[in-house]
């Protein structure tokens, strides 16, 4: 199996590829401003809508707007009925929700269930402006609004809740969040690459509901493609079941969580599937989980190949304008006040702490950005950050000892034809 392709391999001509918008529209008037009829994708977030790399929103918007797509934010819509998520019109190809930068749970509740009456990211602090599972009940509203066009789910509430969880303040274990919410297809991680794919296959008129085969994503299937093998969970305690890369055909194997039944039942299968997702996290030789044999049944495909240190640089470089939308006026956000004069320089944590997401979501694998383009985001930051002092308050990311740490050796990716995304990257940690 070949490398992931470069990000922006895709990325169309300048001559036929929009200019990039001053912010991302989140009304009408902008849309006519840009020229616009209709979004070929609409964002649905739990965040407010800041344009800056720290935020989902922006991120994943810039990158399809770099592939020459009309990208629309809906931040905070008033969930109480479908209408403000009519407000920039239909989409073209497809929804994308996320609850935020944070599970809304967590955004909500503290550890001992006392609900929270601020919220960082939102306007002023206030509290209350997104629904406890955001990405199930703002998927609910997409589909009443429009109920022809495709959602896909993302954010880090899709990638923690991707598989059945237990759900801290109901004390019961919780289905899939693809299964409560019916939406078409789940990304999880930080998506670049499956967003990418998705976007490009929707273009080309495929529905992401029969988007079956992308790395990074979990779909609902009615049955298994021909010729792929079936493992069950428990094998996985042979170390030899454990061994064998993509080559050996680790990409044609679903293994077999317990049911969803099971692991409501029995603490033991719960922590064993639980324990399964962790194993079966890296790309070089993860395989898709699935659930017990039954009709329909969810697939989790393996994780999408860690981004490279050009890739991670391109999609920093993009066109942000580093500030809160202007239709906030001058409230003011924590979140952004948090972070505007720092600095994310890598993604990922190999640590895999029980009491933490960030395996669960941005993976195993070390990604870092290059000093070329940790220097022209500070001089970004002096020439348009408002407010800008000459002092950058941290350079730092989810884990930021391990900045350009790798494996001593990718022998094991190797053997089985997998190359990494590039030289510093890619690696069994």
């Amino acid at each position: 199996m070949l490398a992931a392709p470069n990000l922006f391999a895709h990325r169309p001509d300048r001559s036929v590829r929009p200019k990039a918008a001053p912010f991302l529209p989140m009304s009408r008037a902008e849309m006519d401003r840009l020229g616009w009829d209709q979004c070929d994708v609409i964002v649905v977030t739990g965040d407010a809508y800041i344009d800056h790399p720290s935020f989902g929103m922006a991120i994943i918007g810039r990158l399809l707007e770099s592939q020459g797509l009309r990208v629309g934010i809906i931040a905070q819509p008033d969930w109480s009925s479908a209408e403000p998520f009519k407000i920039l019109g239909k989409p073209r190809l497809f929804w994308g929700v996320t609850g935020g930068n944070m599970d809304s749970m967590v955004n909500h509740y503290t550890a001992d269930r006392r609900l929270r009456h601020n919220d960082s990211y939102t306007p002023n602090d206030e509290g209350g402006k997104r629904p406890d599972r955001a990405v199930i009940v703002y998927s609910q509203r997409c589909r009443e609004a429009f109920k022809d066009v495709p959602i896909v789910l993302g954010g880090i509430e899709a990638s923690l809740r991707r598989i059945a969880q237990y759900d801290h303040w109901s004390e019961k274990i919780r289905r899939s969040v693809l299964v409560d919410s019916k939406a078409d297809m789940l990304v999880y991680g930080n998506a670049e690459r499956a967003i990418i794919e998705i976007a490009q296959r929707a273009l080309n008129g495929e529905s992401p509901k029969a988007m079956t085969d992308i790395r990074g994503t979990a779909i609902m299937r009615s049955s298994l493609p021909e010729g792929w093998t079936v493992v069950d969970s428990s094998s996985i305690d042979d170390p030899a079941a454990t061994v064998s890369p993509r080559a050996a055909g680790a990409d044609r194997m679903v293994v077999r969580l317990p049911s969803y039944e099971q692991v409501t039942a029995d603490k033991v299968l719960y922590a064993h599937a639980s324990r399964v997702l962790h194993q079966e996290s890296n790309p070089g030789n993860a395989r898709a989980l699935g659930p017990a044999p039954r009709r329909p049944r969810r697939v989790a495909e393996p994780a999408a190949d860690p981004v490279g240190d050009n890739e991670m640089d391109g999609v920093y470089d993009l066109p942000y304008a580093r500030a809160p939308h202007p239709s906030y006026g001058d409230a003011r956000i924590p979140a952004w006040e948090m972070i505007r004069f720092s600095v994310n320089i890598m993604r990922g944590c190999f640590g895999g702490c029980s009491f933490c997401s960030i395996t669960e979501h941005e993976g195993r694998i070390i990604q870092s950005r290059s000093e070329g383009s940790i220097l022209r985001e500070i001089e970004h930051i002096r020439d348009k950050t408002k407010g800008f002092t000459g002092v950058i308050s941290d350079m730092g990311g989810p884990t930021a000892n391990m900045y350009r740490l790798a494996a001593r050796t990718r022998r094991r990716n190797r053997s089985a034809g997998v190359r990494p995304a590039s030289s510093r990257t890619s690696a069994r940690t």
